[in-house]
């Protein structure tokens, strides 16, 4: 491929924690930088009490139906009852019991345990799974949920309003992380302005990241950073639910894949990228550098701010004021004359900014032009 790859120059945030060297590789494939804060953990629990409860629960009082919501849950939950000394019965519990896998990962563990799938949505939804179990009758039905990391209220409530007895099957469950410095520098550096996009795979990574954010006094400016500026992407709405709850606009990809998420963002990215023709050249702005004919030119925080703003109305006269006020942390109105200066050395053409006398910087595009 000729050029730069079609993420260079941007730096996404991840806060996964179970996919991010998956999600990161995909990404910095393209060409972006990846900043790692993860914004979770998981803990598995196949010593704890609730899950060893519903296993004999269920081994006493057989299930109509079985939902198995995640690949990692469903596995680990028949490793536990290895351990317990379990695992035959509940294998030969679960060979009478009609299961139901939420996506290709659930439906590859069941698999996997010699068990056969009833039913899997092609949407890989929750909501598709629970409209098949309402549509198909659940009144009188004893019904087992394998969670995945977090209760799921709405489905579990739904289906006990139409007469049916659910058990829930905690797996594992997800926590803060044990490190919380790596977040904190990734929110920070959301704040400074040098991440790009934020790219999320589950619905407890974006709680934890806002609860952090909450808990050191940073929320207002992370949402407000978030709204207005970086790219937020989720895998699917399940996952979008806590931003979305703050107004926060999210990009999904069709399907919920890590790989069309990295797709998604790549696209996103590119649609949002300003380009426009100034003092003979092609200049396209992207997240921490420009191509200027074509040619990747990396441009330092303060510049690229500078940049941004000039980009807002190409062409036309934007003041020192107005420019001090786009810069990270402010400063003054010298400051804005040596982010020029550096600017102009970046992209290694100085006719791209023009100075207008006692008014401030344009870019160098024909009026009217872009």
């Amino acid at each position: 491929m000729d050029g730069p790859l079609p993420l260079a120059g941007f730096v996404a945030g991840i806060t996964a924690a179970r996919r991010a060297d998956e999600l990161g590789a995909l990404l910095v494939r393209k060409g972006a930088s990846v900043r790692y804060g993860p914004a979770i953990r998981i803990v598995p629990l196949s010593d704890d009490t609730e899950l060893y409860a519903a296993t004999r629960r269920l081994l006493d009082e057989p299930a109509d139906v079985v939902v198995a919501t995640t690949g990692i849950g469903f596995r680990g939950w028949m490793e536990a009852a290895e351990g317990w000394g379990l695992g035959e019965a509940l294998l030969s519990r679960l060979g009478t019991t009609a299961v139901l896998a939420r996506g290709p990962k659930a439906k590859g563990a069941v698999r996997s345990a010699g068990l056969s799938e009833a039913y899997s949505p092609r949407s890989e939804s929750n909501a598709e799974v629970l409209q098949h179990l309402l549509e198909s009758g659940v009144d009188g039905q004893r019904i087992a949920v394998q969670l995945h990391g977090e209760p799921l209220p709405y489905f579990v409530d739904t289906l006990r309003d139409a007469g049916a007895e659910v058990i829930e099957v905690p797996v594992y469950r997800w926590v803060g992380p044990a490190d919380p410095g790596p977040l904190d520098r990734l929110l920070d550096a959301v704040l400074d302005g040098t991440v790009d996009a934020m790219p999320f795979t589950s619905a407890p990574a974006a709680a934890s990241t806002l609860t952090v954010a909450r808990r050191s006094g940073r929320l207002p400016a992370l949402v407000d950073a978030l709204t207005h500026r970086v790219l937020v992407a989720c895998v699917g709405p399940i996952t979008a639910g806590p931003l979305a709850a703050l107004g926060i606009p999210t990009v999904q990809p069709d399907r919920a894949r890590i790989g069309a998420l990295a797709r998604t963002v790549a696209q996103a990215l590119a649609d949002r990228s300003p380009r426009l023709c100034a003092a003979g050249r092609t200049l396209e702005l992207r997240g921490q550098a420009a191509l200027v004919d074509g040619e990747l030119r990396e441009v330092a925080p303060a510049p690229m701010a500078v940049l941004r703003a000039l980009a807002v109305k190409p062409g036309h006269v934007v003041s020192r004021r107005e420019l001090t006020m786009a810069l990270p942390g402010g400063g003054e109105e010298h400051a804005v004359e040596t982010a020029i200066g550096r600017l102009r050395t970046s992209l290694g053409e100085g006719r791209l900014v023009q100075t207008v006398v006692k008014r401030g910087y344009r870019l160098a595009v024909p009026e009217g032009g872009s």
